[in-house]
């Protein structure tokens, strides 16, 4: 034998095979040293035996799904991985593409089919572990501009620690602040940029001076005594400094801290830090420090606005915190299921043509 016996075989190739199993086994042979030089697992002599026995060796008919992709969704899942595919490296990221820029409608695991049978394949990155964290407090709303998370990270080659804010509903990178100083004066300045960035520092200069409600309890304040926004941010000697803390009473913001050498309570902005650095590696190997400015603000505006974001369901964080994002979910859902009665409408007639 040349090789092993192919998936589907006609009878007439069966009953070869079988008679010389019998041949095998009359002189002797036990049946499953004659499937071994025959290339044939036994398992699968046996069941042509018994079918043998029953008159239906021969192979019915192959079904077909009436839900079954279309030739031109075949070709624009490839397409689409030919031109995404280091990008999203997820083929549950290319399959919310396809519908993000209209050119299918097709679940995860029937994309996941269609590049396996195609012999494409992603390279993943692994993912951050989940973390139990403390409750933010009742009055921090799950909207945009309402929790603001952030951390620095470093880069050795640079020489530089990068101080970035994000928004934790939305996962919008708000801004970032590069320094080879790691103190509360980044901090400042980086809230500073970000509250003038989303046009709220005007009310937190307003709020100046006032009383706030401690940010860990359930009190019901009024709009003029409660924090404009939740900063969450580790225990890292930043964050926690007095001068820190003096200015976000002074700009009207609590602050919540994660617990101590628990990195996962900071899951948001630690993935954050990781995808920058796995997604964009050339950023690790910049030396000066003005290169670095000018290519995380490219990083920045790709990340916001171009790059899908699985956690707020594959659209992207500027989608997300603008307001947009929940019509292109459901632009998504609309249109899987308008794809999947075009299939059930073509397959159906395609096989009562047959």
């Amino acid at each position: 034998m040349n090789g092993p016996i192919p998936a589907r075989v006609d009878t007439h190739v069966k009953d070869v095979l079988l008679g010389l199993i019998d041949h095998a086994v009359a002189a002797g042979w036990p049946l499953t040293k004659a499937c071994a030089v025959l290339d044939l697992q036994p398992r699968r002599a046996h069941r042509w035996l018994n079918r043998r026995h029953r008159a239906e060796l021969a192979d019915h008919r192959p079904g077909s799904s009436l839900n079954a992709l279309l030739p031109k969704e075949i070709e624009e899942i490839l397409d689409l991985f030919d031109a995404w595919g280091e990008t999203d490296r997820s083929h549950r990221r290319l399959a919310h593409r396809g519908s993000y820029e209209n050119r299918f409608w097709a679940s995860p695991s029937t994309v996941r089919r269609v590049l396996h049978e195609a012999d494409l394949h992603f390279r993943p990155l692994p993912r951050p572990a989940k973390g139990k964290r403390r409750p933010f407090p009742d009055w921090a709303s799950y909207t945009p501009n309402s929790i603001w998370i952030y951390d620095s990270t470093h880069f050795s080659r640079c020489e530089m620690t990068v101080l970035i804010i994000e928004d934790l509903v939305s996962r919008k990178w708000l801004t970032h602040h590069v320094s080879s100083e790691e103190t509360h004066t980044q901090v400042q300045i980086a809230f500073t940029d970000a509250l003038e960035a989303e046009g709220l520092l005007e009310a937190a200069q307003a709020r100046a001076g006032t009383g706030l409600i401690d940010p860990d309890t359930n009190a019901d304040a009024g709009d003029e005594t409660r924090p404009i926004l939740l900063a969450v941010s580790d225990n890292g000697s930043p964050m926690i400094a007095a001068n820190t803390r003096k200015f976000m009473a002074l700009v009207a913001i609590a602050q919540h801290f994660g617990r101590p050498s628990t990195p996962t309570d900071q899951a948001w902005i630690e993935s954050l830090n990781g995808t920058i650095k796995a997604e964009w590696p050339h950023l690790l190997a910049i030396t000066a420090p003005a290169v670095l400015r000018a290519e995380l603000d490219v990083v920045r505006t790709e990340y916001n606005t171009t790059r899908l974001h699985s956690s707020i369901g594959y659209i992207t964080p500027e989608d997300e915190h603008t307001g947009r994002g929940e019509g292109i979910r459901q632009a998504r859902r609309d249109g899987l299921d308008r794809a999947r009665q075009t299939r059930l409408a073509y397959n159906r007639t395609h096989r009562k043509n047959q």
